[in-house]
């Protein structure tokens, strides 16, 4: 009897369980679907921040070729400003160099013309005869020595501003201070060295204005 009523209850209890059985997966679908949004969310804001870095990739290239093309502009600007000064620095030391020199040779022309009056002076007093410069000829001896302390003067005015007398008898030949007018085997004289000078020679700031005319020694 207690088997038949266990059977009887059972068949009273199979389609509650069959029912169960059978909206069970539906639940576990919705609940499986209720519990995907929020992972789907998580999801999304994990993969946000690598979607958003790949989205500003073009904009950080752009940004890093603009740095690049600056920092070359900057570069060249630079390298060009450097230029400039340089340049600059050195058209102002030749200019500085052009007023020196013009400030030293500014009198060239003015001292060349002055170099025929001093020539002139000097051969006047070589032409006056050494011994009829006596008491008993006071004329002349009071003209040459007025020549003589002209002559002293202007080479005082010349050595004043530069301008040295070129006497180079005895020293050797210098092609950029001497000019030579012939060459002549002479004893007791090293060849090379100067002779003979027939025309004084002059420097101005120890530039050659005017060479000295001179006859060289040459091997016999």
């Amino acid at each position: 009897m207690a088997a038949v009523a266990a059977r009887g209850a059972l068949r009273s209890r199979s389609p509650l369980l069959g029912w169960a059985l059978r909206t069970a997966p539906r639940l576990l679908c919705v609940a499986t679907q209720q519990k995907n949004p929020g992972q789907n969310v998580e999801e999304e804001q994990s993969q946000s921040p690598g979607e958003q870095k790949a989205e500003a990739s073009p904009a950080e290239k752009m940004l890093g070729e603009e740095k690049a093309r600056l920092e070359e502009q900057l570069k060249e600007v630079t390298d060009k400003y450097k230029r400039a000064l340089a340049d600059a620095e050195n058209v102002r030391q030749r200019s500085q160099k052009l007023v020196e020199e013009a400030k030293l040779y500014g009198i060239q022309s003015f001292c060349k013309d002055l170099l025929e009056v001093a020539d002139i002076l000097e051969k006047a007093t070589e032409s006056v005869p050494k011994e009829e410069i006596k008491d008993e000829n006071p004329h002349l001896k009071s003209l040459y020595e007025g020549l003589v302390m002209t002559e002293v003067q202007i080479q005082k005015v010349f050595k004043k501003h530069g301008l040295l007398r070129l006497n180079p008898v005895g020293a050797k030949f210098d092609p950029y201070e001497h000019e030579a007018l012939f060459h002549a085997p002479m004893e007791g004289k090293e060849p090379g060295t100067i002779a003979l000078v027939s025309k004084i020679g002059y420097k101005l700031h120890g530039r050659t204005l005017r060479p000295a005319l001179v006859g060289v020694v040459k091997d016999a």
